[in-house]
């Protein structure tokens, strides 16, 4: 790559982050603990508007429709084979973020100026989904991350618009399952893209194999911190405690977010699974919530007065092995928590949906089934 090219390359990746970094600024991480138990956590940042997040389950047998196909045929339909608790947005059955009954956790994120899906094919419409309605048709269809491999090649994602957003939402997607086997999907210049190895983190723009070879730039980090040295006579010796991390950036944009997720999950303490994995994943995820400072003043008050807390508009953590959900909101930093195994899917005729928001009482799945 020559100069120009090289320069223009750093540009569009700064400006890009400087767009994530107004809009949606999330963050994923994974810890394992010591009895196996696998930890898949995220914060939802979007300084544009209310995303109305809500606590949603559904029991297996749930048909599922994709969004409309451009020309007006009906997109890809199914039936969930398992059942799911995770946060759908806008009022509608789009998975932010899951886990289904058998370990899987979906997650999806914002992927601005790189995501560019599959050409549109009619005599396809059948296999065809939105960006949004990927997270629910791998959550409701697949079991492990093996089977998520092995099964993308039968769907095609097209560029469907979400009105909300007035273009095909600009997305990308960590799959984790109990096992801790983990893949990342983008979707680049019209054609999948699949990472078999990750380094257990995601963020946003620029894709995930720009981040991986960035990386490169902080083998540096380390828990502990670096010792003295003798220099001419004298101890030159570390101001205090952190060193190690000397050179961290502290930044709000992808990138820096994307080392920082690296270097504090490669240095947390070891965990015992179970609870114990979950706080160390959010008390990681709390240096991520993004400030007032960075969110859009040109919202409307009633926008403002929800985001008055911060972007942060929520943080959830999965633990697939007990499947449990645990959550923050942004307007109550108290952890609630789901537990899977003990809610009733079984009395569901069809999915329901919980408001995570404004909640004087602590978070309650004692409710009645819909009819």
């Amino acid at each position: 790559m020559n100069m120009s090219k090289m320069v223009s390359c750093l540009v569009a990746v700064a400006l890009v982050s400087l767009q994530v970094s107004s809009a949606s600024a999330c963050t994923f991480i994974t810890l394992t603990g010591a009895d196996g138990t696998v930890v898949a956590s995220r914060t939802m940042e979007w300084g544009a508007f209310d995303l109305s997040p809500e606590m949603t389950f559904v029991p297996s047998g749930t048909a599922f429709s994709a969004m409309t196909m451009p020309d007006g045929q009906d997109g890809a339909e199914w039936v969930a084979k398992y059942n799911i608790a995770g946060v759908t947005l806008l009022g509608q059955m789009l998975f932010g973020d899951g886990v289904n009954s058998e370990g899987l956790n979906v997650s999806l994120l914002y992927l601005p100026g790189f995501a560019e899906y599959q050409a549109y094919d009619p005599d396809k419409a059948s296999i065809s989904l939105a960006p949004v309605d990927v997270a629910g048709f791998l959550l409701s269809q697949h079991a492990t991350v093996a089977e998520v491999r092995n099964g993308l090649n039968n769907i095609r994602v097209v560029p469907i618009v979400t009105p909300e957003l007035g273009e095909a939402a600009p997305v990308h997607f960590s799959v984790t399952d109990k096992s801790g086997d983990q893949i990342v999907i983008e979707y680049l210049d019209g054609a999948l893209s699949v990472y078999d190895k990750t380094l257990g983190v995601m963020t946003n723009s620029p894709p995930y194999d720009w981040h991986i070879n960035n990386a490169r730039n902080y083998v540096n980090m380390r828990a502990d911190a670096w010792p003295s040295r003798d220099v001419n006579g004298i101890d030159i010796a570390p101001m205090g405690y952190g060193s190690g991390l000397i050179g961290l950036p502290g930044d709000f944009t992808p990138p820096s977010r994307f080392i920082r997720a690296l270097a504090w999950t490669q240095t947390a303490r070891p965990t015992e699974g179970g609870e114990d994995t979950v706080h160390e994943s959010i008390r990681i995820l709390s240096n991520f919530v993004l400030p007032m400072e960075a969110v859009d003043k040109k919202l409307n008050p009633a926008e403002l007065e929800v985001l008055k807390y911060g972007g942060t508009q929520y943080t959830v953590s999965y633990d697939l092995r007990n499947l449990k959900v645990y959550f923050q909101t942004s307007d109550n930093p108290s952890v609630r928590s789901v537990d899977m195994s003990t809610f009733d899917f079984d009395a569901l005729s069809g999915p329901i949906k919980l408001p995570m928001r404004n909640l004087a009482a602590p978070f309650s799945t004692d409710v009645t089934p819909a009819s």
